[in-house]
């Protein structure tokens, strides 16, 4: 048997500090991340995953500590990954919601993460799934992932988590196109969110209004109202999340979501990797001189992809 990574028993452990490295390994590629994950693999399987997704200004950072909150108080352990916008120019993200969730911050059992997009299609990161198995293999009973927003590439989160929430609010335009942004076929759950407000029933109808129309998911996503900010139907929220995971034991769909989360991942490995290498075999000089001819118009950029992988 291949000898054990150094990091592997306090990660199974549980241990803070080797989760954090280990996270921060995969995101920045370390040499040994490979190996590390090979050996974390036989021993995922037990965490829930949650994803939130809405606009920005929805309140899934304040939904998402009172879920953390409600979570603790029954005993569970939490790990919370939040997925910030990256700067196109220097890459870093805003990691704001490390500040917003700063009350719960400090609780041993919770283990909180902002990580970056990095440009990564459907508002995931690769690191972010990774992430998702490490918090699994490190013993936490439940994984909330919060993402950057809404659209139509980030529908991928559904196949990273267990149940989606899409969180709306009103009184912040024309709700229903929020809707239409590819989000029916994502949500498992809608939360009304900040329904005291006016214009919560009206958010509630467009969504009816929507499923109306058809859908082809065995599961009907329900609409909840919460007032995240109050604590407010948090609690018949997460009974309905739990109701959602009990549909899908009953009815095989962890074992579709298995499958289709492994072929999102093997797909984008497989890519990510491939560039590697042509790139690798193509030198960084001829790749440069490549991308001068595309930019001076003597070469479109399929002939240049051509060049570079050889065809």
């Amino acid at each position: 048997m291949e000898h054990a990574h150094p990091l592997l028993e306090p990660l199974l452990a549980g241990q803070t500090r080797a989760l954090a490295r280990a996270i921060s390994w995969m995101e920045n590629g370390h040499p040994d991340a490979r190996h590390l994950m090979a050996q974390v693999w036989p021993h995922l399987g037990r965490a829930r995953v949650l994803g939130l997704t809405g606009a920005p200004g929805s309140g899934k950072s304040t939904l998402t500590d009172q879920l953390a909150r409600t979570l603790r108080a029954e005993g569970r352990k939490v790990g919370i990954l939040a997925v910030d916008p990256t700067s196109p120019f220097s890459g870093g993200a805003i990691l704001g919601d490390r500040i917003r969730m700063g009350r719960i911050a400090a609780d041993p059992g919770i283990f909180i993460r902002s990580m970056a997009t990095r440009g990564a299609l459907g508002g995931l990161a690769r690191a972010t799934q990774d992430a998702i198995d490490l918090l699994d293999a490190a013993g936490f009973d439940d994984v909330l992932v919060e993402t950057v927003g809404v659209g139509q590439d980030e529908v991928d989160v559904v196949s990273c988590v267990h149940t989606c929430c899409v969180v709306l609010v009103p009184g912040m335009g024309d709700e229903i196109q929020a809707i239409k942004a590819g989000i029916m076929e994502v949500a498992d759950l809608f939360v009304v969110n900040k329904a005291d407000r006016d214009g919560a029933d009206k958010v509630e109808q467009e969504i009816e209004a929507m499923k109306a129309l058809g859908s082809s998911k065995a599961w009907d996503p329900p609409a909840l109202r919460t007032v995240a900010a109050q604590g407010e139907g948090v609690r018949e929220l997460l009974a309905k999340v739990r109701e959602h995971q009990d549909w899908l034991t009953a009815h095989g769909g962890l074992q579709a979501k298995a499958r289709e989360r492994a072929r999102l991942r093997f797909g984008s490995l497989l890519a990510e990797e491939a560039a590697r290498r042509a790139r690798a075999r193509a030198g960084e000089d001829r790749v440069r001189d490549l991308v001068d001819a595309i930019a001076a118009q003597r070469m479109d950029p399929y002939a240049a992809v051509e060049a570079v992988l050889g065809y």
